[in-house]
């Protein structure tokens, strides 16, 4: 099965159309690529796929879960982690991996066991007691991604997570990102690093709500004659008519 599957998934705000008939699918375990300028849709269409926004029309399941009947499910099975991080600045370490473990439904016996783990996984032992708001923002990532995959959900949704970092940084937090599929979890990913695009393995492009390109990297750059993703991208935002 799927890990998500979309067919003609539309949202529309009185008149205006955000997200126009998409279709697509997502293997799980695959790591998805979700790409789109200012305005071309995204975001509206990442919450419809969590559960947070009731699609117009069209159809779409996320972890085998409807997106019209089964939201609270679909969060259940989920992780998300946004550019903000989603941490509290004023707990510790420690605190904020038993606060969101808690939230995703951990025992007290799962909680300490993974608190020490993910500890030691990153490397934090010695910053248990440190305040998140005094640690250094690639720390701050990887803490937040981790936090966010704490359950083992099916899938977890990346909004834009590595706006703002330095490039060694990001090619690190990727790292994380392949350990995490090779578990068997589903990513699904937006960002606005068109290198970042060549590590998934397959993206889609928006333009003005629709999606006007999906496949593999190296397909996309042979289809429009580019080096780069990045020149993919140039190629089909041209043809967006609105902004955000």
């Amino acid at each position: 099965m799927n890990a998500i599957e979309v067919k003609e998934l539309t949202k529309r705000f009185g008149n205006f159309t955000a997200v126009d008939r998409i279709s697509f699918e997502v293997e799980s375990g695959e790591i998805f690529g979700f790409l789109g300028a200012n305005g071309a849709g995204k975001t509206t269409a990442m919450r419809m796929l969590c559960g947070l926004s009731t699609p117009t029309s069209g159809e779409a399941t996320v972890a085998g879960y409807d997106v019209y009947k089964e939201g609270e499910q679909i969060k259940k099975h989920i992780g998300y982690m946004s550019q903000k991080f989603s941490l509290y600045g004023n707990l510790k370490v420690w605190e904020n991996i038993r606060l969101f473990g808690g939230i995703y439904g951990l025992s007290r016996k799962q909680l300490a066991s993974k608190t020490d783990e993910l500890l030691h996984t990153l490397e934090l032992e010695q910053e248990r007691e440190t305040l998140v708001d005094a640690l250094p923002l690639g720390w701050k990532q990887k803490l937040a991604f981790s936090v966010a995959i704490i359950h083992e959900p099916k899938i977890v949704f990346l909004d834009e997570p590595t706006g703002g970092v330095d490039p060694i940084t990001r090619r690190q937090f990727w790292e994380l990102i392949y350990e995490a599929s090779a578990r068997g979890i589903t990513i699904f990913v937006t960002t606005h690093y068109m290198d970042e695009a060549e590590y998934c393995h397959r993206v889609s492009i928006m333009v003005d709500g629709r999606i006007e390109a999906l496949d593999r990297p190296s397909v996309l750059k042979t289809t429009y004659k580019a080096a780069n993703m990045n020149k993919v991208f140039q190629a089909l935002a041209r043809k967006a008519t609105r902004g955000e």
